[in-house]
């Protein structure tokens, strides 16, 4: 694990770490990637990691007055997915951080994170992409915009240098006649990696003849390509059946893909050419927008994470506690500095409620609440604690009296072999507070982040409907 945990409050101060660290050190600020490559012992060349979740100012959505819209690079994928802003001016993202792992991922990773991650598989890249993204890079010595498309150089190969950290991405509005789409194809609806996914935007006039056309493909080349042979078929051509399907296969001829445990490189090039032909015409009868909602559920009720007053800086063998409200009660944990906030709580804190499945953000049975946030204890550094409120499952009863979640629970039988009950919990109880009448399909939104071995999600699903029955 890292030797040193610096919290930072300014970006300068950031800047100052890494040209001082330089390949020793990372910024995180989810670090849902990092970490667990950490965890594995699979990067062992990071000792200090510089947390810039403090930092405030940076975590915006924005239009300036040239209709470019800004990200900050403390935006969080739930950011993006509920922003109105992205919804009407740049859905194909606002799509694809919506179909990035959980809600409780989701409120950890963010955008800047998984373009830096670099991985081709990364839902983000692809349509900012195709939005034509600009990057800005800066170190202590200045700035630099890079271009997305030039920001790649390989898997996981970026022309980031080790003194530099990404502080904004931009990118044109969509204007009134472009149309975008984002489809992904996973092994599942939710918790997967993109077999192959696909941003197309399109300018189109009256007619849904093509002005202009960006079609970018992620999973099925070492970084995310242009179709670009589709892209110059379909202008100034009308999105009629034939050009669509004429486009699709041009797509498909595109794709360089290889095979893997996920798919073999021909069942990734033909999926290239059903999403294709599925986006085209999506677009075409205008239903680019279908299947997601305008306020998705986000497990959140809190925007801005706790502020600190100043930096501070955890060493390997560091004197300084970890200081945090845990359940409504101040705790001070001297020890815990270079593990997860999961294994701070049960090993040091002795909460064994909250448990570990599979130490990889995949079953939820970790989730807590931070800062009023669900997330995946395992996901998260236990210094990231340091000033901050925690609720796990043993505080969500109150003065004797159980949650009415907890109740229903109970009275729905909504419980088996329990080890995956707590994350329910939580995820519940935070749900509750979003949406106190959350329809059916939202409840399943909510858990597409918690896993139940033995398919108990019948009961589970009843009993949050008994719980908002009851007010809870």
């Amino acid at each position: 694990m890292w030797k040193r945990y610096c919290i930072v409050t300014q970006i300068d101060e950031a800047l100052d770490w890494l040209a001082k660290e330089r390949e020793k050190a990372r910024i995180i600020a989810g670090a849902t990637d990092l970490i667990l490559e950490m965890e594995k012992g699979t990067r062992q060349d990071v000792e200090t990691l510089i947390d810039i979740s403090r930092v405030s100012g940076q975590d915006t959505i924005s239009l300036d007055t040239d209709e470019w819209i800004h990200i900050g690079p403390l935006v969080t994928h739930n950011q993006c997915a509920s922003s109105p802003l992205l919804y009407e001016r740049a859905y194909p993202l606002a799509r694809a951080c919506w179909e990035v792992g959980s809600p409780q991922i989701r409120n950890r990773g963010t955008i800047a994170g998984n373009l830096i991650t670099a991985s081709p598989a990364n839902d983000t890249i692809t349509p900012l992409m195709a939005l034509g993204a600009i990057l800005t890079l800066r170190s202590r010595h200045g700035e630099r915009k890079v271009a997305i498309e030039d920001f790649y150089t390989g898997v996981r190969r970026t022309v980031l240098k080790s003194d530099e950290m990404l502080v904004d991405i931009a990118f044109p509005a969509l204007r009134p006649s472009q149309k975008g789409v984002f489809i992904k194809y996973a092994l599942r609806k939710a918790q997967a990696i993109s077999i192959v996914n696909l941003a197309a935007i399109l300018d189109l006039d009256g007619e849904n003849r093509v002005h202009s056309a960006q079609i970018t493909l992620g999973a099925v080349a070492p970084t995310i390509i242009h179709a670009l042979s589709a892209e110059e078929f379909l202008l100034g051509k009308t999105l009629t059946p034939e050009v669509i399907a004429e486009a699709a296969e041009r797509c498909m001829a595109e794709a360089r893909p290889i095979s893997d445990v996920r798919g073999s490189a021909r069942f990734r090039k033909k999926i290239t050419g059903v999403i294709a032909k599925r986006a085209l015409h999506s677009i075409a009868e205008g239903r680019e927008k279908e299947g997601m909602p305008s306020s998705p559920i986000t497990l959140s009720t809190r925007k801005n994470p706790s502020s600190l007053e100043k930096s501070i800086v955890f060493e390997e063998n560091s004197n300084i506690p970890i200081i945090c409200n845990v359940n409504g009660q101040q705790r001070i944990f001297h020890s815990g500095h270079r593990k997860t906030l999961l294994r701070l709580l049960r090993e040091d804190g002795l909460l064994i409620g909250t448990k570990e499945g599979c130490a990889e953000g995949e079953c939820g049975a970790c989730t807590v609440i931070l800062d009023g946030m669900a997330v995946m204890s395992c996901m998260v550094p236990a210094p990231r604690a340091h000033g901050a409120e925690v609720i796990t499952v043993e505080g969500l009863a109150e003065n004797n009296t159980l949650h009415p979640v907890q109740e229903a629970f109970i009275e729905a039988g909504a419980v088996q072999c329990g080890y995956c009950t707590p994350g329910f919990l939580v995820s519940a109880a935070v749900l509750l507070k979003e949406s106190p009448r959350p329809s059916r399909n939202e409840i399943v939104q909510a858990f597409s982040g918690n896993l139940c071995r033995c398919t108990g999600y019948y009961k589970i699903v009843e009993a949050v409907e008994k719980a908002v029955e009851k007010g809870g």
